[in-house]
């Protein structure tokens, strides 16, 4: 093998173990955004309110927070300051998520609508939680949630229009492929 091959084989362990590395640093942020997406979709499906949940996945994103700001922080105050001000930031998150969820306050809202209305207050949640943490990852966490709001409205309202425009596509292929069909049986061999 030459110092090249060698050299190519190096660059690209190295690529690759820089990938794996970049994946594993932003896991809980996608494992964060996927759950916060499936946590809507599963409630718009099945139309019961997931309250554990949105609950759960409020704690979760907060003992994220922590966990990535930890390893910055070298002194036991600054630590300790960190847990203090994230446990009371996401208490007030909580807080207010519960008052979505009070029986008088949900039933004024359809039960997908709730769980979009709990999505957005972790959002905003996520987002002020990155500003306080000084944390583009977690500010960008809380945009990219809040951005799922509007699109998964959008999606709902739209999946009847995608529907058709599937159903006037496939027609449109069905009735041009038979047609060529029977253009070739119409035409004589020569």
């Amino acid at each position: 093998m030459s110092d090249l091959d060698v050299h190519r084989n190096e660059t690209a362990s190295s690529t690759h173990s820089g990938l794996i590395k970049l994946l594993w640093r932003q896991l809980p942020f996608i494992v964060a955004l996927v759950l916060a997406i499936a946590g809507v979709a599963y409630t718009n499906i099945s139309h019961q309110p997931l309250v554990g949940y949105w609950e759960f996945l409020a704690l979760a994103i907060g003992v994220v927070c922590v966990v990535t700001k930890w390893p910055e922080l070298h002194s036991r105050d600054a630590r300790f300051h960190l847990i203090w001000t994230q446990a009371v930031h996401w208490v007030a998150v909580l807080i207010a998520m519960n008052i979505v969820l009070v029986s008088r306050v949900q039933q004024l809202l359809p039960t997908p609508a709730t769980s979009l209305v709990l999505l957005t207050l972790l959002a905003l949640g996520t987002v002020l939680a990155g500003v306080s943490l000084l944390s583009l990852r977690i500010c960008f966490l809380g945009i990219a949630m809040a951005v799922t709001v509007p699109a998964i409205s959008w999606l709902q309202q739209s999946v009847i229009f995608f529907v058709l425009a599937a159903v006037l596509l496939i027609g449109l292929g069905l009735a041009f492929w038979l047609s060529q069909g029977d253009d070739r049986a119409s035409t004589p061999p020569n």
